[in-house]
């Protein structure tokens, strides 16, 4: 039987205004998939990138990636899942999590973890996986290495310090204003620089003893790009995983040759967890350091459904500080 269901769409591209709300109804979940009632939705800065067009969507879409919630039917074929059980998901495949329910691929659904609530789990999946590709796939942190974090403050900075201190690493944040260097501080990081006061390389260069970092971990793009360059030990690696205050300029070549034979990459979650097992395996693993106490999440910030558009205008306006939730 089909469900009656509120859901975020967007027919063009655009700013925070161009996010509406329609009700519609849901058919039953089809062959291979679940519907699932949503008790949390997760809020990321993809959603900005998907909503402005920066990540191009077919029109009308749905928007976000990111939820929690409980299983309310299955399509035909589905194992492993029952009426009843918590679930979640994160990156993908299909835009939609917005909603008050939805269908979803049950071979890309996950089991809730006993001992994470939902609010927990949609504030920190996706963050986590991110993190967990970053720092022990895209580039392997190593013990007693220096690392650079930017936005070090945000929902996916604050568990990289975290994960980074973990692994043993010796975790160097970005942040703007005393708050957010403070909040990074107490979350794993060793040291944070604040961009609005500091010359970052200079920092990074006194931290290091004039040698510079491995790696660097910028999510800031364009603002961000000279600064990251220039905080690189020779042949240090540039990993470049978001782009929110617009794209970084192209690297020519000689540029990374002159500046110490340097690597250049622009990663992303989808490609690192395109098969199911690559997906299974990067969740278990941030269950996994939420369960050892390794990683812990603060929600700073709660919306309803509805505000939607005000929760996309504080993201991204740098409002925020952590992680943030909708709440259907």
């Amino acid at each position: 039987m089909t469900t009656q269901i509120t859901a975020v769409r967007i027919h063009t591209p655009g700013g925070p205004e161009v996010l509406r709300l329609e009700e519609f109804e849901l058919p039953p979940p089809g062959a291979g998939e679940v519907r699932i009632r949503h008790t949390a939705i997760g809020l990321n800065y993809q959603d900005i990138y998907t909503r402005s067009g920066q990540y191009p969507a077919p029109m009308p879409s749905g928007l976000g990636t990111e939820a929690a919630g409980v299983v309310e039917a299955l399509g035909e074929g589905v194992r492993g899942f029952a009426i009843g059980q918590r679930v979640c998901y994160a990156s993908g495949p299909v835009l939609g999590a917005c909603a008050t329910h939805r269908n979803y691929p049950a071979a890309r659904l996950l089991h809730s973890p006993a001992h994470m609530k939902d609010e927990t789990l949609t504030a920190s999946l996706l963050k986590g996986m991110t993190v967990e590709y970053l720092l022990q796939r895209c580039y392997p942190v190593q013990p007693g290495q220096f690392v650079l974090m930017h936005a070090a403050a945000g929902g996916v900075g604050l568990l990289a310090g975290q994960w980074g201190k973990a692994l043993g690493a010796r975790m160097i944040g970005v942040a703007a204003g005393r708050e957010k260097v403070a909040l990074a501080l107490a979350n794993g990081y060793e040291f944070c620089i604040d961009r609005l006061t500091e010359d970052i390389p200079a920092r990074v260069k006194e931290i290091t003893g004039g040698r510079g970092v491995p790696v660097v971990y910028d999510s800031v793009g364009k603002e961000s790009f000279e600064a990251s360059l220039a905080s690189l030990a020779p042949r240090g690696y540039f990993v470049s995983f978001g782009t929110t205050t617009g794209a970084p300029p192209p690297v020519p070549a000689s540029t990374l040759q002159k500046m110490g034979s340097l690597y250049f990459t622009r990663p992303t979650l989808v490609t690192y967890t395109a098969s199911d097992d690559d997906l299974r395996n990067s969740a278990a693993t941030v269950f996994a350091m939420f369960e050892r106490g390794a990683l812990h999440v603060s929600v700073n910030q709660r919306y309803a459904l509805k505000d939607i558009a005000r929760a996309h205008a504080d993201l991204e306006g740098g409002r925020t500080m952590g992680s943030s939730v909708i709440l259907p």
